[in-house]
């Protein structure tokens, strides 16, 4: 679900001038004269304000942006809040991005940055007299601070707040929901997952994953906060598919050497490599498959779809029958924004345990891009995260309803082969790795 918003400009501020020009490749987000670009709009979950008829969301949108008018104000080349009001968002809705952006604080303030409308990157007091070391604040700023206890993220890294007084600055990279961030410089987030607040908040909790885009919030928390030199840069997705696969690279072995199918058994004949990825022959198909088998393991692929294509991940394969039901599960692959794919079962779409559970759609690049998939198997759980979006989490012992009432005789398989379900289209993959886990 894509937010859309109302572009609505909050006038009568002093004028100024950008304090620098933004780095190379770089958009400011303040133009250091007034609120061009952005609006109002508090802590609210936003699959809330998407489902708003037009009107209503637009009528809501401009009640907050009065708001915002009373308590933000240009001061030189800052834009500064007193503590109180609607945050401020920007209009366009980001997904994959890289942001800068510096800000000034006070003793006993409490505030932070909402990515794709989410809470938050968290920026307060530090210090003991703060009054807030019960729930993290000495371990610093910049931490996802919403995140569950114990989860990645949560607490920064190391405490790198600068005195009050003086301006930080904050480096935050985003793929997906895979959230790197630095402040003044050290690093304080390493690729963690930002969780979604807003699914944590529904009961029972559905597993939604973050929104693919949306606005960055400036949160007002009851003490004043100075913005300054906010720049953004959107992230293409090569660039995007090069952080997810150097990230948490240890213990992983390529499985295609890039090369040929040295390693690799069954419909041999179905598949070829061409610049370096392995593709299956258009009207061809049958399964490819690692010589290795793997029991619990990570595997991560790049594939790359043609309009129409499909194809799958063979998980556990036993190197005979059809995988989505021999094996533990097929993991789609497919063009499922192609007409023709309209009324498939929502069990058939890309990256689904084909047959047996849903994935949450949406989150797939368009026809001609790589995508990026990487598929966790521990014991009868599968994890898919596609482009850093996690969008299947699934148990396959629990289920018992299946597509067409078909069983699934493989879906408790305790190991089998990786590979490629060729369906008869010319879909590629690349950068094929598999971890091997220590299954308990």
């Amino acid at each position: 679900m894509r937010i859309v918003l109302v572009s609505i400009v909050l006038c009568g501020f002093s004028s100024a001038s950008l304090a620098v020009d933004p780095p190379a490749g770089f958009t400011p987000l303040f133009n250091g004269k007034d609120l061009t670009g952005w609006h109002g709009m508090p802590h609210f979950d936003p699959y809330k304000l998407a489902a708003m008829k037009p009107e209503d969301r637009e009528a809501q949108i401009a009640k907050w942006t009065e708001d915002a008018k009373k308590h933000w104000t240009v001061q030189g080349d800052e834009l500064v809040n007193d503590g109180h009001g609607a945050y401020l968002a920007t209009d366009v809705a980001y997904g994959d991005m890289e942001l800068l952006i510096e800000y000034k604080t006070v003793a006993k303030a409490d505030s932070g940055i909402y990515l794709r409308a989410t809470p938050q990157v968290q920026i307060w007091d530090y210090t003991k007299e703060g009054g807030k070391w019960n729930i993290g604040a000495d371990k610093g700023s910049g931490g996802l601070w919403n995140n569950s206890a114990g989860a990645a993220g949560k607490d920064p890294l190391v405490l790198a707040d600068k005195p009050f007084g003086e301006w930080n600055a904050f480096r935050i990279i985003q793929v997906g929901e895979r959230t790197t961030i630095y402040l003044n410089g050290k690093l304080v987030v390493d690729h963690a997952r930002l969780e979604n607040f807003w699914d944590k908040q529904r009961k029972p909790r559905t597993f939604e994953p973050l929104l693919k885009n949306a606005p960055i919030q400036l949160q007002t928390h009851g003490g004043e906060i100075r913005w300054r030199n906010i720049f953004v840069r959107e992230i293409p997705s090569t660039e995007a598919n090069e952080i997810l696969r150097k990230k948490g690279a240890d213990g992983f072995n390529d499985v295609f050497d890039g090369k040929t199918l040295e390693n690799w058994a069954g419909a041999t004949a179905n598949y070829e490599v061409n610049d370096g990825a392995i593709g299956c022959k258009a009207g061809k198909g049958g399964v490819l498959h690692t010589k290795e088998q793997f029991a619990d393991f990570v595997a991560r692929v790049e594939y790359k779809l043609p309009p129409g294509g499909n194809n799958g991940l063979a998980i556990r394969y036993p190197g005979k029958g059809d995988p989505a039901y021999a094996g533990m599960c097929e993991i789609q692959v497919l063009d499922d924004t192609a007409s023709k794919y309209a009324k498939l079962d929502p069990r058939q779409y890309n990256g689904s345990a084909y047959g047996m559970t849903a994935v949450h759609r949406g989150y797939l690049r368009p026809t001609g891009e790589w995508n990026f998939m990487e598929v966790t198997v521990k014991g009868p759980t599968i994890r898919v995260e596609l482009n850093g979006n996690q969008v299947l989490d699934t148990d396959l012992s629990k289920v018992t309803e299946y597509m067409a009432n078909s069983p699934h005789p493989g879906k408790d398989n305790a190991s089998g082969h990786f590979g490629f379900c060729g369906h008869g289209y010319a879909v590629m993959f690349r950068n094929v790795q598999v971890k091997k886990l220590e299954s308990k």
